[in-house]
């Protein structure tokens, strides 16, 4: 070499040196972190999606805490409706206990109205003291509210289950479209002659008896007759001008009514009738119908409901709003409206179980309707097999939410965080064993570079040998 001014193998050898180097502190860093990016250097694309997948393992274990944490609010709620069933059950044996009044003393009966006043009164304190977090579960206080509600066109109304974007009240809308009926047959036969005794078998839901009306009688007569084993058999007569009509109890494809002339002259206008399911819509979807009783579940809400005579039409409508309540759980590692679940949890207490029609269960207790002491326990045991009804299903619900919509939403969480968990490792994590090769190569380099370098800066000194 002839010029010394500029040493060009010195700067190449740096060059190398610098870049070998700079390998070398890259390869400890990764080694020494366990992470191949370490900053938006290391690779930008790699971080901009290494970061949006730890955002959504973050988003993911809130939500499996979330779906956790409603699992034990859920748990707890349950719990105390099972010993409300429990209790239930006691009353059902009391009151069918004290239903056998021939062999029981007066004693006895107020005995058990004593145990039934005291189951009562726990009830309503296990509805009133079975919490979580100092939220109360069981007194209505998750239970929804709605407003614009008309009772002539409404009752038994219960929503189960609603979701309320942004808490907006929720716009209901019951259509009608074919009127629920009775299964009914008619008479026009008027008054039995003076020898015809007529002997009749009456069937319905409830049961078949027979019922003999002397001759002579009057259709007034007959009326009275039938309807002395309505109990029994789910018919009913009325008087429909001068002629007679015989109706089951309640509406519905299920009710029916059979005719059967033992014995005598009695030609109705058909044997046998059934009733009919009324059609009903809610928010244009078809709703499931047991003649008045009517039920809907969608993504958006859950409810169940029974059309008053004043909408049992053929163009029969009414509306009302969900206005808020009920309990909301957040599922999803993002906060949407589609990654929300709700329930309602309706009060358990005895002014609340049962309904309108039927009967609550506080008329059970002493100086009410329904205590044990009246003459006819009919009504109370009507009012507890609804009230075992409404506590089952709801228990029922509890209990499906619990493990369809929680437990299937953990595992499915559990699964996503893996996935994304993997994800992100394979772009942010190091891998060991090429990095240390790597670590190896850039050493060697940098150890041959540093060599090169020292020759580099020596190789000058030549050119003093031509001054000699």
């Amino acid at each position: 070499m002839s010029r010394i001014n500029t040493n060009v193998n010195s700067l190449i050898a740096q060059r190398a040196l610098a870049k070998n180097t700079e390998a070398t502190s890259q390869s400890l860093q990764r080694l020494s972190t366990g992470l191949q990016i370490n900053s938006g250097k290391d690779d930008p694309a790699g971080l901009i999606a290494s970061e949006n997948l730890r955002q959504e393992q973050t988003g993911i274990t809130t939500a499996i805490s979330n779906a956790q944490r409603a699992g034990n609010v859920i748990g707890t709620a349950e719990g105390g409706l099972s010993e409300v069933s429990g209790l239930l059950n006691q009353l059902q044996g009391l009151v069918g206990q004290s239903a056998n009044s021939g062999g029981l003393s007066s004693d006895e009966i107020a005995a058990n109205q004593s145990q039934v006043d005291t189951v009562l009164s726990t009830i309503n304190r296990i509805a009133g003291s079975t919490n979580f977090n100092g939220e109360k579960l069981l007194n209505g206080n998750l239970g929804y509210t709605t407003s614009g509600v008309v009772a002539a066109n409404l009752n038994a109304l219960q929503v189960n289950a609603a979701v309320l974007p942004a808490n907006a009240p929720k716009n209901i809308v019951i259509g009608v479209t074919q009127s629920a009926r009775t299964a009914t047959l008619g008479y026009a036969g008027g008054a039995l002659g003076a020898a015809n005794n007529v002997t009749l078998e009456i069937s319905g839901i409830a049961g078949t008896q027979q019922v003999s009306v002397a001759g002579g009688s009057t259709v007034a007569n007959i009326i009275a007759a039938v309807n002395t084993v309505k109990s029994s058999t789910g018919v009913s007569a009325v008087a429909s001008g001068a002629n007679l009509r015989l109706d089951s109890t309640a509406f519905g494809s299920k009710q029916f009514v059979n005719l059967k002339t033992v014995s005598g002259t009695f030609v109705p206008t058909a044997a046998t009738a059934s009733g009919r399911d009324a059609v009903i819509t809610v928010n244009g979807a078809a709703a499931q119908v047991d003649g008045l009783s009517a039920k809907l579940s969608t993504a958006t809400f859950d409810l169940s409901f029974n059309i008053g005579s004043a909408i049992n039409t053929a163009v029969g409508t009414t509306s009302y709003y969900i206005t808020g309540g009920g309990a909301q759980f957040s599922l999803g590692s993002h906060v949407t409206e589609s990654d929300k679940a709700a329930i309602g949890i309706s009060s358990v207490t005895t002014g609340s179980l049962g309904d309108s029609v039927t009967g609550f269960l506080s008329s059970l207790a002493s100086g009410q309707a329904n205590q044990l002491s009246s003459k006819d326990l009919t009504g109370a045991q009507g009012i507890l097999s609804e009230v075992i009804k409404q506590v089952s299903t709801l228990r029922g619900r509890l209990g499906a939410f619990q493990k369809f919509t929680i437990g299937s939403t953990v595992n499915n969480l559990g699964v996503a965080y893996e996935n994304a968990a993997a994800a992100e490792s394979a772009i942010r994590d190091t891998d060991f064993a090429s990095q240390t090769a790597a670590l190896t190569r850039s050493q060697i380099l940098t150890q041959a570079a540093t060599t090169v370098l020292s020759q580099a800066n020596s190789s000058p000194q030549q050119a003093l040998k031509l001054l000699q």
